[in-house]
């Protein structure tokens, strides 16, 4: 028996380790990779495209460079045309970015999201030809992903791709009719060269949001970054503290009362983890104005499951109470079906958001693990469990 509470310890000690360096290593790589790209983003707009860029990209002087994310930078530059008695704005936009292989975009969207949406996207192919499209968003996977489609409207200067280094430049006009809505613009790469005009997945994307009206930017994901930080958020308060509580609570009880100090305080605090991470959605929704009903919905009814079970915490009755074992039914079932919920939402935002396959990876291992603690966890509980109700080797008989 000692050796089964002494493997209970080993599992959940373990199992905090694991999460501690997760956790480390994750906030670290954030703060110094986001750090190199915005200094790399910002040294893109020093450079000056009038010998790089053909005409009539090179000779536009009144362009305003924004570094927008990661080695991203956008030139924008307006002017009014009197066409037909109505009033149409001719845009034209430079995007540059670091490049080694692969392809880089830059799509427009109306409501937030990829699909639907329409896309410029750019290469250069082994043997040094440049090529740019226009694509139109039809779905997630790449034969939705359709070359030469898209409701993008063109001038009829035609679009160039230029590779200056170790940089590339995508200059295309389009032709803006309401200039009074900010503009949802989608920025996202790929590694892997186009197969027949073919792109494959994007690697990582992002969103930012544009005022048409204004020639600036109004937010972008590279300086809050409120997209990460709600899924990153919601990974730790749903994906690691909730269920490290719920280990605790079932695999430690031979260690009273500390597992109850323990559950209460992870718990409580993955609550409060979890409270930011719809507080994060609001802002996020506010400013990017994406609709995920299905994933806002699931995400407020597990934090309204949370509230009811603190609620419980404070209510649950005394142990020799006859309704006690009703309360524990209650307390047990609707903390799993929290987690359940969590997990299920995170996997969903994963995928709604268009999130690249490193959050899949990172998210999936980090599942892998809880549910492989739970295993080993409950066998050893289980095992423990059978040497105590095992009758004793020696019987006596008393006459």
């Amino acid at each position: 028996m000692a050796g089964s509470n002494e493997s209970n310890v080993f599992c959940s000690r373990a199992y905090y380790v694991f999460i501690t360096i997760i956790l480390f290593l994750h906030t670290w790589n954030f703060s110094v990779v986001a750090k190199a790209e915005n200094i790399a983003a910002m040294n893109m707009c020093d450079s000056n495209v009038s010998s790089i860029l053909p005409v009539p990209y090179g000779n536009i002087f009144d362009y305003s460079c924004l570094p927008v994310w990661k080695t991203f930078a956008l030139r924008v530059s307006f002017r009014l045309l009197q066409i037909f008695r109505s009033n149409n704005h001719v845009m034209t936009f430079v995007l540059s970015a670091g490049y080694t292989s692969g392809w880089v975009g830059m799509g427009f969207s109306k409501d937030g999201l990829m699909v639907g949406s329409s896309a410029m996207v750019g290469w250069v192919d082994s043997e040094g030809r440049a090529s740019i499209k226009q694509y139109y968003l039809r779905g997630f996977t790449p034969a939705d992903v359709l070359p030469d489609k898209g409701e993008l409207q063109l001038t009829k200067v035609p679009p160039a791709v230029v590779l200056n280094g170790k940089t590339i430049y995508l200059a295309f006009q389009l032709k803006v009719h309401d200039l009074t809505k900010a503009q949802p613009i989608l920025l996202s790469f790929g590694t892997k060269s186009p197969v027949h005009n073919k792109l494959s997945i994007h690697d990582d994307e992002t969103t930012i949001l544009y005022d048409l009206s204004a020639g600036t930017l109004i937010y972008s994901f590279n300086s809050i970054d409120l997209k990460k930080n709600h899924g990153v958020l919601a990974i730790t308060g749903f994906g690691v503290l909730l269920p490290a509580g719920a280990i605790v609570a079932r695999y430690l009880r031979h260690r009273d009362p500390l597992w109850i100090y323990l559950h209460a305080s992870i718990q409580f605090i993955g609550f409060v983890v979890g409270l930011s991470t719809v507080v994060a959605g609001k802002v996020l929704y506010e400013r990017t104005h994406v609709m995920l009903p299905v994933h806002r919905d699931i995400g407020l009814f597990i934090v309204a499951l949370c509230i009811l079970q603190t609620m419980a915490f404070f209510l649950r009755p005394d142990k020799d109470a006859k309704i006690r074992r009703c309360w524990n039914l209650y307390h047990n079932w609707l903390g799993r079906l929290v987690l359940f919920l969590a997990a299920l939402n995170i996997l969903l935002g994963i995928e709604v958001g268009g999130s690249g396959s490193t959050w899949k990876i990172g998210y999936g291992f980090i599942l892998a693990i809880n549910l492989l603690t739970v295993i080993i966890c409950e066998v050893l509980l289980r095992r423990k469990k059978s040497e105590e109700t095992r009758p004793s080797a020696y019987q006596f008989n008393i006459l």
